[in-house]
């Protein structure tokens, strides 16, 4: 008697184990009883070993909010040894925390999703992070050598995680018909302002590190160290920082772009009070500025008013206005509610860009805080063959690769930026008159000046 004598029925599972050849040969009671570790076939495959329980029980830990004090409580560098080690082990107590969350919410996602190349290899980059740092976890660093490499492993950490989010808006584009675009602002909303904290806290101990190396390693230096108390630097954070500056830089650097591929260079004028400063990390507000700068140019250069110069006001909040938290409206949907993690109640700073592009059409204002909408052609995406459709922002993040080159912006560069600005206590507001131009509002938080 022939075995496949008749056609099989799509699900008739019972008849596989009747061909050895299958490699999914198993008992038909499996599926009906499933063994305590059938969970594990959602994860999805890696080279990295870390138990189930082990992340389960990190996950369960609920995050830390970051404070102001949190970052500077350990003094202004150069540190001593004793306070590098408090850092460090600061740092060791926060981040094993915040990767087994990112884990954890990225085996949530849908197995088909999990299971493309893209987001797999986000998967196993956190694995891999997470595992680096288990060594470390269960001791207090208390020695100079293990601070140093501990440090080292937190330099590895950042440099894995570089290209996160592009990486990630690629998987989701190749996943798009298995998850609901809602879901995919949402996870990405929340997995970059999870990953600024990550970063936030390794860099700052990174900083710190590289800071203090020639006070508490006297060997390397014979000569007597003097600290450098007119720094404003404490760490990634400049406690003076200057809002005029950061503009101007961002500015000639967008021009540039814009110049390249339009052959105009934009110009923009800076009023109200340049000279404020303030408390901010300036990586932060450089990629927030440049973003918003992208917008502004393009939208200038191709309504055709590139003679007409880009207006950007920075005013500073009065101190009585510290605790006024709703000066700004936020265009934001309830189910991205903005993050505070900055206790500290300081005095901010608006900056409000004003073009002359024509405004944003009233069908497409609804869709600018989306990762899964733009307005750029496809001609304008980096990567993307004419006719292959699917123009939206995960086009535009997965395609730049994350190095913020490219001048078609409008879709990704505003919940990107938005996600940066709500992290510190502030957000970016849109205000289009249609026809005539846009004012973009962007209040930023002061993180206030650390006392002595």
């Amino acid at each position: 008697m022939k075995l496949f004598s008749r056609p099989l029925r799509p699900c008739d599972w019972t008849i596989l184990p009747q061909c050895p050849s299958r490699p999914f040969s198993r008992p038909a009671s499996f599926a009906r009883h499933p063994s305590p570790s059938a969970h594990k076939w959602s994860h999805p495959p890696s080279s990295t070993t870390i138990a189930d329980d082990e992340v389960a029980n990190l996950a369960s830990q609920s995050l830390h909010a970051l404070s102001l004090a949190d970052l500077v409580k350990h003094g202004r560098p150069p540190l001593c040894t004793e306070a590098l080690f408090s850092s460090a082990n600061f740092t060791l107590s926060l981040l094993p925390i915040r990767l087994a969350h990112r884990i954890q919410a990225l085996r949530n996602l849908p197995f088909i999703v999990v299971s493309n190349p893209n987001i797999s290899k986000i998967y196993n980059n956190y694995l891999h992070s997470l595992s680096t740092l288990l060594p470390y976890n269960a001791k207090t660093i208390s020695a100079l050598e293990d601070e140093i490499r501990f440090t080292a492993v937190l330099a590895d950490l950042v440099e894995t995680h570089s290209h996160t989010i592009p990486t990630l808006a690629r998987g989701f584009l190749e996943c798009r018909k298995y998850i609901n675009p809602i879901e995919v602002t949402r996870f990405l909303d929340e997995h970059l302002r999870a990953r600024i904290g990550t970063r936030l806290i390794a860099e700052q101990h990174i900083a710190l590190h590289i800071s203090s190396q020639p006070h508490q390693d006297p060997e390397s230096n014979p000569h007597p160290i003097e600290v450098d108390n007119s720094s404003s630097y404490i760490g990634v954070i400049d406690t003076a920082l200057q809002p005029a500056a950061i503009i101007n830089s961002c500015g000639n650097f967008v021009s540039e772009i814009c110049e390249l591929k339009y052959g105009v260079r934009p110009t923009w004028i800076i009023d109200g009070e340049p000279a404020t400063t303030f408390a901010f990390v300036p990586v932060h507000l450089e990629y927030i500025i440049t973003e918003l700068l992208k917008n502004a140019f393009r939208a200038t250069v191709e309504s055709g008013r590139s003679h007409e110069p880009v207006v950007i006001t920075i005013a500073a909040e009065p101190e009585s206005a510290a605790d006024m938290d709703k000066v700004l409206p936020r265009a934001e949907s309830t189910d991205n509610p903005p993050i505070k993690p900055f206790e500290e109640s300081a005095p901010g700073v608006t900056i409000r860009i004003r073009d002359r592009g024509g405004g944003i059409s009233p069908e497409v204002l609804p869709n600018i805080w989306s990762y899964s909408f733009t307005t750029f052609s496809e001609d304008d995406l980096p990567g993307q063959t004419p006719g292959s459709g699917s123009m939206d922002a995960l086009n535009a993040i997965s395609g730049a690769g994350g190095e913020g080159s490219s001048i078609a912006g409008l879709g990704y560069g505003l919940p990107l930026g938005r996600a940066y600005a709500e992290y510190f206590g502030g957000g970016i507001a849109v205000q289009s008159l249609y026809g005539w131009g846009c004012d973009v509002y962007l209040r930023l938080k002061g993180l206030g000046r650390p006392k002595g």
